[in-house]
């Protein structure tokens, strides 16, 4: 059997990546795993979120695996340089696929991202974003609500709509282009495409994610033969019901077998 792809979030956003992949990569194996014990990361220290992305990579590691999706722009904003030290496979974040994405499309070089706390206050998607286009303005907003709210499955709604319109009353006609900057907001796109209007793009981040990490396997020679894999295992650290109801919903399949873990072990 060949090796997986270890993929983890906070959540259940990071299903985000992991239906991206499936439809990207359908010959490889998935293992993921969501740390429902202790979401959301975006509010708690880089050194607390440091500390939880490697216990989540030693556990991915433990289930062999042969590259390592950092499915949380929290972690790939301010636990990046610990977990790559501790990760002997090829890691990929999310934060420079979204950029890349955004300064592609933009017509107007003016991009919004909303994230969480954490995520914006590091100040990396201008930084990265200035470093692939100096003259592309960015203006980032902190959305603290949103991931509550996609664990909680209100993915729609009045309460959902007004939350959204209050975070975004400021980006709004000034932007040509969004970056869910948060693997948990695609699952809120409908209502971010809405809210936003016809004359803003909001970028697939998962899909620009899935697209690198295809090609890095390419690049390592790491892809899975074709006409096998596709069996796909899934963790959390709480609330496994909860889980299986969202990534059924989310990801169309009626099969899933969700296990749960004590991830302080790790």
């Amino acid at each position: 059997m060949h090796k997986a792809i270890g993929i983890f979030d906070s959540g259940v956003g990071g299903l985000t990546v992991v239906k991206e992949i499936i439809r990207q990569l359908p010959g490889e194996d998935i293992v993921y795993f969501g740390d429902t014990a202790r979401v959301p990361y975006g509010t708690k220290s880089a050194r607390l979120v440091g500390r939880y992305a490697v216990q989540d990579a030693k556990f991915l590691m433990g289930c062999g695996i042969k590259l390592l999706v950092a499915a949380c722009n929290t972690v790939s904003a301010i636990g990046w340089e610990e977990l790559k030290r501790e990760v002997p496979v090829p890691v990929v974040g999310v934060i420079e696929p979204g950029c890349a994405a955004a300064v592609k499309v933009s017509k107007t070089g003016k991009i919004g991202v909303i994230g969480t706390e954490a995520t914006i206050s590091s100040g990396i998607y201008p930084e990265v974003v200035s470093r692939l286009d100096s003259t592309v303005e960015v203006m980032c907003k902190a959305c603290p609500l949103l991931v509550p709210l996609v664990e909680e499955g209100w993915l729609d709604g009045e309460v959902t709509g007004l939350v959204v319109r209050r975070y975004l009353s400021g980006l709004k006609g000034k932007v040509d282009t969004l970056i869910p900057g948060c693997t948990h907001y695609p699952l809120l796109r409908v209502v971010l495409e809405q809210e936003m209007g016809e004359e803003t793009v909001v970028v697939d981040s998962a899909g620009a994610v899935a697209g690198c990490v295809k090609e890095l396997l390419r690049e390592k020679k790491l892809l899975a033969p074709s006409g096998g894999g596709g069996r796909n295992r899934y963790f959390v650290s709480d609330d496994r019901e909860g889980f299986s109801r969202m990534a059924r919903l989310f990801l169309g399949e009626e099969a899933i077998v969700v296990e749960e873990i004590d991830i302080e072990k790790y």
